[in-house]
């Protein structure tokens, strides 16, 4: 091959390599660009916290309590859930509000029956909502909440033919209240059953001891159960008395007990073992022991039982 022919082929070679440099860079992908992938990802992680931070500054400009509302529940009705607080960045503890009820009465005695005074306190904001729901018109006085209450009372309860089913009364008398609000609620199958309310100014006249006007829904049971009474039967007895009472007694069937003062209020109990046909007997006396009430010489007192 002469000289001029190998430079030719030599020349051919050297393009053929050119060319097939060019090819393998067209088809093989470029570097990846770590760096800029780098910082467009740093920039997108601060927009998105910047964007989170102008949320949380709106929530956090909404007023304490808002309330959340849930979507249609299929009747057509939107409920509105518990108040929920507002949103803070701020990750200091909220303390937990100290639940508020009716006060204790003066002695433990007052509860009876193993019933405990949680259990005493629910019974009363069950009374107070069934009130609520079963009320026919205004009310000529506010129950308020349930704080506004003392408990003097709660026991047992015997159920009869009129209200069958036994359960538990809890009476609560309104404090500091002019009007002597005083409700006795029956709690039958864990729900309130039934209520009964009584109130009115003190009357200037009143004898030194008022039995309570429907105290005998705690002390006897059905009319229609007359003879047929379910033993044993735990019984109660709730009254109020003047400030110069320093005693008072409670006799039935074959008992005397004497009852607890409490904020002027009496309240007496037993169990009977026997059915009686006498209502209890009340008697009150002053510091010096002298008797000045006598529920047999009181007109108005319903001595005997229906």
């Amino acid at each position: 091959m002469s000289d001029a022919e190998q430079e030719r082929e030599r020349d051919v070679e050297e393009r053929l390599r050119e060319l097939l440099a060019e090819d393998a860079y067209t088809i093989r992908p470029a570097p990846v660009p770590y760096p800029e992938i780098r910082r467009q990802g740093v920039a997108e992680r601060r927009r998105r916290v910047a964007a989170a931070g102008a949320v949380l500054a709106t929530l956090a400009a909404l007023p304490v309590g808002a309330y959340a509302v849930t979507g249609n529940d299929g009747g057509g009705s939107t409920t509105a859930t518990s108040p929920t607080p507002s949103v803070s960045a701020s990750h200091s503890p909220t303390p937990s509000p100290t639940p508020s009820g009716p006060a204790r009465p003066v002695t433990e005695g007052q509860l009876l029956d193993g019933i405990t005074f949680e259990q005493a306190a629910d019974a009363v904001d069950q009374c107070l909502a069934y009130e609520e729901k079963h009320s026919l018109g205004p009310r000529d006085t506010d129950l308020g909440p349930a704080d506004s209450y003392r408990i003097i009372l709660a026991m047992n309860s015997t159920g009869d033919s009129n209200a069958p089913g036994d359960g538990m009364y809890v009476v609560a008398v309104k404090e500091d209240d002019e009007h002597g609000t005083r409700m006795i609620c029956n709690i039958r199958e864990g729900e309130a059953q039934g209520l009964n309310l009584s109130g009115g100014a003190p009357d200037p006249g009143a004898l030194a001891v008022v039995p309570d006007i429907n105290g005998g829904k705690l002390y006897q049971q059905s009319f229609l159960d007359r003879g047929n009474w379910k033993l044993p039967f735990r019984w109660g007895a709730i009254g109020t008395f003047d400030p110069s009472v320093a005693k008072i007694t409670v006799s039935y069937g074959d008992t005397t007990g004497r009852a607890v003062l409490d904020h002027g209020w009496f309240i007496a109990s037993g169990v009977l073992d026997r059915q009686v046909t006498e209502a209890p007997r009340i008697k009150g006396y002053d510091a010096d022991g002298k008797l000045v009430y006598d529920s047999d010489e009181d007109p108005s007192y319903e001595k005997t039982l229906p």
